[in-house]
Parts: C-alpha cells; structure tokens; sequence
C-alpha cells in the first residue's frame, strides 16, 4: 500500500509539473511551440488535410467543409477554395478517399429555404464565400469569417467534444443550420433524425454507407442560448413537429439576436447512441467557456509537441518539423465513448474497459514510420491501437486492414496490423496479450482472402491469378517475416520455421535480368509480357499497386542482404538504386494512378512504397549516397506553403517520415527495433523517451551544405555504424555527429 500511494504521488507531481511547464511555455509566446505550427501545410495539392480543430487523437475533426467530392477535397477542404457549406465533425487527414464530414452545422443570418433539391454545392442556400485573409488557424483552434452572413465562426475541440462560437453583426438574425442531409458524394444517407430536446439542446442521427458501409453517427448539441423557432425538414418537406426522421433531415433553428451577439455551441457524437452522446458532451465540461476549452487544447498540444525539442536558426524548418509533429499525432482517432462503448461493422456493441477504442487505422501507409513513431512517443497508445485491432479480428477472424468509423474497407493490400503488432512486442510494449495477438496473426495469414489461396499455393500470387500481385506477394513476404518473429520470440519452432520459409516469396519474382520484380504465371515458367518498369496502371491489369517496377522492387524489408546478393552484389545495386533517383521521371500507362507524386526521378515521394529506399545504400556499404538522397528528399518534398506535402498526408505517414529523417534516423524494418542513420538537419534534437531520460541527437557544423557525417559518437564512445537499436534509443543518451560538406567514405562501413 505505502508503494502505490507513493507511485501515484511521483506520478501526481511529475503530471502537475508538465502542466506547469506547458502552462509557462504558452505564456511565453516566444518558446511555444505551438506556434511553429501551420495546419494549412497540406491543404494544398495532394496534401488532402483539414484545418479546423482537434486535440491529439481527438474523437472529434471540427473543421470546414468546402462541399466538392473531387479526389483534392477528400478531407472536406482544399485551399484552392474559398467556399463553404458548414463546418461538421468528423474529418480524415491525407487520405487518398473520402467519407465522413457528418453533423454538419452552418450560421447564416436569415432565413433559407431547406426544402430545395440540393444537386450540388450550387443548389446550397446556406453556402458562403470566404477569403483566405480572414481564416486562421492553430492547433486545437481555427476562424473564419463568412462573406456572405457576416459572421465570424470559432471552433476548438477537446476529446470528445466540439465547441463553437457564433459571432454575428448587432441586431442581425441568429440562426443556425443543422445538414445531416447533403452528403458532398462521398457517402449515402440511409437513414436521419433531429429531435428538439428542450429549449436548449437537439440531438438526433445519421446512418450512411459509403467507404465506411455501415456508418452509425449519433449527436447532441447544446446551445449557450434557448431556441425561440425552428423549421424541420424531412426529405424536402416541412414538418410542424418537435423531431423528424427520414432520409435527408434537416433543421434550422433561430436566437434571440437582442441577448448578444454571440451564440454558442457544444457538440458531442457517438457511434453508440444519443445517451451515450450525452456523457461525452457532460465529461467534457457543461459550461460554455469557448477560451478555456482552446487553451486547454492548445496546452494538450504543446505537451505533445514538447516530446521532441529541436534546436535550429532555420526557423522555415522548425514550421515544418512542428507541423509534421502535428500531423502524426490526429489520426489514428478516438472511437470508444467516455463509457468505454464503441460500435463494431456488424453493430455489435463493446465495452473497452481497459484501453481506449481506436479507428481510422491506415496501416499500409502508417505502419511505416507513423506507427514507430507512437512506440517512442506514445506506447501506451500502440498498446491500446493493438487491443483496437484485436477486437475487430473478432468480428471475421481477420486483423484489420484499413478501419474507418469500425468498419474494415479493406482498402489497400497486405495485412500491415501484422508488423505493428510484431514492432510493439519485439520493443517491449506492453499492454496486450501477445498470446491472443498472435494467434490473430498466424490465423490472419492462413486464411484465404485477399490473394491468401493463391500466395499459399504458389508461393507467390501469379499475375493472372490476382491484380497487384507482385505488391501483394512483396508484402505478404514481410507479414510472413513479422509473423515468424514472434513465433521464434514464443517457442512456436515449426511455426517460425513455416513462416521464414514463406517470406521468401520475394525470390519468387525477382528477374536477374532485368533487375526488376515482375509478374509471373501460374506455371513458374513466364514473365508477364511486354515489361516496361515506367508503366502503371490503377488497380485493374496491374502488377504493382499505385506504382510501377521502379517504386515496388525494392520492398524486402527484411533481407536487404539477400536482395543486395541477387542484384549482383552491392556496386550492381547502388548502381540500380542510383538509376531510380536520376532515371527521367515520366510514367507510362493511360490509366496513371494519381497516388504517384513527389518524383525524384523514378523515386515517388508521395506515396508510401518509396519511402524507406533512400536508407537502402546503408545496407550496400555506401551510407554516403543515404546521407545524400535523405537530404535531397527533405529539402524538395516539403515546404511551408498549403503545397506543401508531396502527396498524401496519409494519417500521419507523410509527416512521420519527415520527423523521422529530420532527426537523422528512420525506422527501415520497424518489426526489426532497429533504426537506419541518415543525415539530421537540426543542429540538436532531443526526444523524451520517458519522464526520466531524453535522447539527444547533436550534428556538430550541421548545414544546408554540411550534409555528410564524419564521425560520430554514442555516449562518449566511438559510434561507427549506420543503425541504432530502439532499446539503445529509449536508455537515453547523447548521439552526436560531425558533419562535412564531403562525404567520408570510411564512415558507417562494414568491414
């Protein structure tokens, strides 16, 4: 008894005194970090981010949603617009499709006529133009002011919680607009409702299928002011009642402008129900308090942000690493209520009472570098991420794919669940039951779904057999790698053995000839003919998903060495890596995926297949050409402008890699715990890995010239290798390099 209470103590002082020091630092303007924080970064382009507001990994994306479905507006937003239709919840960050945008709500000031078709946003009667000059934003925070009703609208979050502040002109009419109808074409409304619950509050639903086919929203929204009218409209109709359900609902409800001018709103959802609505709107604080529920959101960030301190007279590139930092840590997102509930995609309802429910899990994209980012920064997060994950295997005896809102898409290929799991527990996370996760994962690749049959009897997926099939035996090779790790670490001997055996499948398609992966028949006999590694295709007649030969080849995580053997030997393949980074850059095919974006040469930025090639030079003895391409891709990929991303944000992926390699480090293999060395950029970098110890990353003469290493040293001592261990990582220490405008050729090499 005296160890817990003394445990909980610790624990007590060492909170009170981040909050103490993130309170000071907010104070101090000067040293937040907040402000080095753009949420338009990504608006832009392929970006496909949203800049409203949200805490780090917030149940709710409060944010504008400029009406269009065009492939740029998958978040709701784009920067080339300056329209809006209303500001609703839920939002995806740098997705490559779109969905959600629910419980949409608009301030206008008069009255509109809501039972009008709506065909597209020009049909919109609430819809306003805007100017860029008049929109802000900042972590958990964002403004705008709406041309055509003068007002100016406010929104901030906490976790399960939205909050909005109306402003409108003196003696203007107060009205607001609840959309629960246009759907922007991403989804389909199949069934809404809103109910006047009293003077001061409405609740109601939303059921609709698109990516997320069975999607269940439910609502309540409190008003700082009692509604004195409203109109309700079922499916174009007018109805005299309190509530209304069907199809499209809608409602707009007016204020009494002679009370003031500002109207407030506070608005909580569940996938569960209204009442569980209700308890996250009433764990949130039930006052109306616009400016202390932003300051404790921008609090909540700038803790967050202050797990990593860099050091840096660029200031363009503290913008960018602090807006990255951002952007990894809002997805994946909240799912399970304040009562642990959470809905699953076959409506059965779970209780999380150990762990926090997490959705919007883009595994393809994040178990790259975003996840590997959390296993440092936020463990506790990856532990409760894998009981998520764990839970949805429950509902097909598959671990998930791609989840949305709870429902599995199936979006993408491989079964990436796979190496989160297996990256958290050769770390050491703690916090699942690795006996249940496993036999997820050895279940999960058993079975025949997804291209399973055909890898299992083949030991590849031919081409003819499946589309995409030389990316989806790649990455069913390095789920098998994950897999028959820790069946090794369990003393599982004839599943280790089984699984090694199968991750070799990449042999299978490798053509010594042309250097290339490639489409084989059925037979083992027959490359797929013509061969052209410029060539593309989207999804139906292609070898390769998003990409082509060039970005897919080199995707064997977990045996570079055997890889750098079947090219030749390491000169034949840093000649063939260096081919990628200088081969003319256009793309053949008439069906071009747009995911292939961000091009150094052959190498696409913008899409996840490239991003861990340019640490392959590591593995081939030229750590040099690493150091040198590393570089080349920060400094061309990112910048501070809404165009900033080179492509999609993808739930974090996109900016993980940035911190990542910013820092001078990337997680190349991240089942493997162990972390490639590239060339950092800040002059000091120092990463919180525990409440007790930090690891600092020092580049002595670090400049936009000085890229290469010379020498380096690890606590004191000699470090002469271009890979640090996690565990070494999350001991603390001291990691500090020389930097030269030349590269020394000694340095990093195996002997």
């Amino acid at each position: 008894m005296k160890y817990i209470n003394i445990t909980c103590l610790i624990a007590t002082f060492l909170v009170l005194n981040a909050c103490n020091k993130v309170e000071k630092r907010i104070k101090n303007k000067d040293y937040s970090l907040t402000k080095y924080v753009d949420p338009f970064i990504g608006t832009g382009g392929h970006g496909h981010t949203y800049p409203g507001a949200t805490v780090p990994f917030g149940m709710l994306q409060v944010s504008p949603d400029n009406g269009i479905s065009n492939w740029d507006w998958c978040s709701g937003y784009h920067n080339s617009d300056s329209v809006t239709i209303g500001f609703s919840h839920l939002h995806l960050s740098g997705t490559g499709i779109g969905d959600l945008t629910d419980i949409r709500f608009m301030p206008v000031n008069k009255e509109v006529d809501l039972t009008a078709e709506i065909k597209s946003r020009d049909d919109v009667p609430y819809k306003s133009a805007y100017s860029h000059l008049n929109e802000e934003a900042s972590p958990g925070y964002y403004n705008l002011d709406l041309k055509d009703f003068n007002i100016k609208v406010e929104l901030t979050s906490s976790l399960r919680a939205a909050n909005h502040k109306y402003t409108f002109k003196e003696n203007d009419t107060q009205s607001v607009v609840v959309d629960l109808g246009y759907a922007i074409n991403w989804d389909k409304a199949l069934a809404s409702g809103i109910k006047i619950t009293d003077e001061n509050t409405i609740s109601g639903f939303r059921f609709s299928t698109g990516w997320a086919k069975n999607q269940k929203v439910f609502f309540i929204a409190k008003f700082s002011k009692p509604i004195l009218t409203y109109n309700l409209v079922k499916d174009g109709n007018y109805v005299e009642e309190n509530s209304v359900e069907g199809e499209k609902t809608f409602a707009q409800l007016f204020f009494d402008e002679k009370s003031g001018e500002e109207v407030q709103i506070k608005v909580s959802l569940s996938s569960v129900s209204i009442e569980n609505a209700l308890e996250n709107l009433n764990s949130s604080g039930s006052d109306f308090n616009f400016d202390s529920v932003k300051t404790n959101a921008e609090s909540n960030w700038e803790l967050n942000l202050s797990n990593i301190q860099v050091e840096s007279s660029n200031e363009d590139l503290k913008t960018i690493f602090y807006t990255a930092l951002y952007h990894t840590q809002i997805a994946p997102v909240t799912f399970s209520d304040a009562n642990g509930e959470f809905r699953k995609e076959n409506d059965e309802i779970e209780k999380a009472t150990d762990f926090i429910a997490y959705s919007t899990l883009s595994l393809w994209d994040t178990f790259r570098a975003e996840q590997p980012l959390l296993s440092i920064l936020q463990p506790e997060k990856v532990a409760d991420i894998i009981n998520s994950m764990l839970s949805y295997f429950e509902t097909k005896r598959v671990l998930p794919v791609w989840t949305l809102y709870g429902n599995e898409t199936n979006t993408m290929t491989g079964y990436h669940s796979i190496p989160v799991i297996a990256e958290a527990y050769m770390k050491g996370i703690e916090g699942f039951d690795i006996n249940k996760a496993y036999d997820a994962m050895k279940t999960t690749m058993m079975q025949d779904e997804r291209g399973l049959n055909h890898y299992k009897k083949y030991g590849y997926i031919p081409h003819n057999l499946l589309d995409e099939s030389v990316t989806i035996t790649l990455e069913f090779a390095y789920n098998d790698w994950c897999v028959a790790q820790i069946a090794k670490e369990l003393g599982k001997e004839e599943d280790y053995k089984y699984f090694i055996n199968r991750s070799k499948a990449y042999e299978y398609l490798f053509d010594a000839e042309t250097g290339f992966m490639r489409g084989k028949n059925e037979a083992g006999t027959a490359w797929k003919e013509p061969f052209d590694p410029k060539y593309s295709a989207h999804r139906v007649g292609a070898e390769y998903t998003e990409g082509n030969a060039w970005q897919h080849s080199w995707f064997v995580l977990h045996d570079v060495e055997n890889l750098i053997k079947m090219h030749g030997g390491e000169d034949n393949f840093t000649d063939k890596l260096e081919q990628l980074f200088t081969e003319s850059s256009e793309i053949t095919g008439d069906d071009v995926s747009a995911d292939i974006s961000g091009l150094i040469g052959q190498y696409a930025h913008g899409n996840e297949p490239s991003h861990h090639i340019a640490y392959m030079y590591n593995f081939a003895n030229k750590p040099w050409k690493t150091q040198y391409w590393v570089r080349e891709i920060l400094k061309t990929q990112y910048n501070i402008s809404p165009e900033g991303l080179s492509g999609n944000e993808d739930c974090g992926q996109m900016s993980a890699w940035y911190v990542f390699s910013s820092l001078g480090l990337y997680p190349f293999s991240p089942a493997s715990g162990e972390y490639q060395i590239g060339s950092p950029i800040f002059e000091k970098s120092t990463i919180k890995v525990s409440e007790t110890a930090s690891f600092s990353i020092i580049a002595e003469n670090v400049s936009d010239s000085n890229i290469y290493i010379q020498s380096g040293t690890l606590n004191g001592e000699d470090f002469n290798r271009t890979s640090i261990s996690h565990k070494e990582l999350m001991l603390g220490g001291t990691l500090q390099f020389k930097m030269g405008s030349t590269p020394n050729k000694e340095w990093g090499i195996k002997k």
